[in-house]
């Protein structure tokens, strides 16, 4: 009895495999589709490292920039929390407080503090790590509180200045309220100069 090749393995006849014909005398071809899900290309992983690394690297400037606008948007908060408390000030006694400097106007011990005008514990320095800059006077009955902004971008993130029924200073987000000039909250400001 011959033996044929049949598949990967030989057998006899008797399993119905027939000698003279010759395609049971030969190996099957290995097919190409198994030689494919082996694993990935080099090709194929330099792709997909270079399209991680080009999201990872435009993810990473739009973080830097939505946080220099949430810090310079921070700066522009605090500095409007203090002059509304001046101007609450104003309104209740009739003038400013003396202060020569923002240090002073969040102390603990101040009188905007203690009135609670302002809220406890407010930083004298602003998001970017320089200090405000502040002062009040009863005698010329006015106030100017200053942030330098970003020094890292002075351009879209520029200096602030507040004074009464005023802010000048411009701004990283665009919305009505934001750019130079007087704003929504300024006519209160204004309305506790006036009195």
């Amino acid at each position: 009895m011959n033996a044929c090749i049949s598949a990967s393995f030989w057998h006899t006849g008797t399993l119905g495999c027939d000698p003279s014909d010759p395609s049971s005398r030969t190996r099957p071809m290995p097919s190409t589709t198994a030689r494919k899900t082996r694993g990935f290309s080099l090709l194929e992983l330099l792709v997909a490292m270079m399209i991680i690394a080009v999201l990872g690297t435009l993810g990473f400037s739009q973080y830097r920039k939505h946080s220099a606008q949430a810090r310079y948007l921070k700066a522009q908060d605090d500095l409007k929390i203090v002059a509304e408390g001046l101007d609450q000030y104003f309104l209740k006694h009739g003038y400013f407080p003396d202060f020569g400097s923002f240090d002073a106007m969040v102390d603990g011990n101040s009188s905007l503090v203690k009135e609670s005008l302002i809220k406890v514990g407010m930083s004298a320095q602003d998001p970017f790590g320089q200090p405000y800059e502040g002062k009040s006077s009863r005698s010329s009955g006015t106030y100017e509180l200053k942030c330098s902004g970003n020094p890292a971008d002075p351009e879209e993130a520029g200096p602030i200045l507040r004074t009464p029924g005023q802010v000048t200073g411009s701004s990283p987000v665009s919305s009505p309220r934001s750019g130079t000039g007087p704003t929504a909250d300024a006519p209160a400001a204004e309305a506790g100069a006036k009195k």
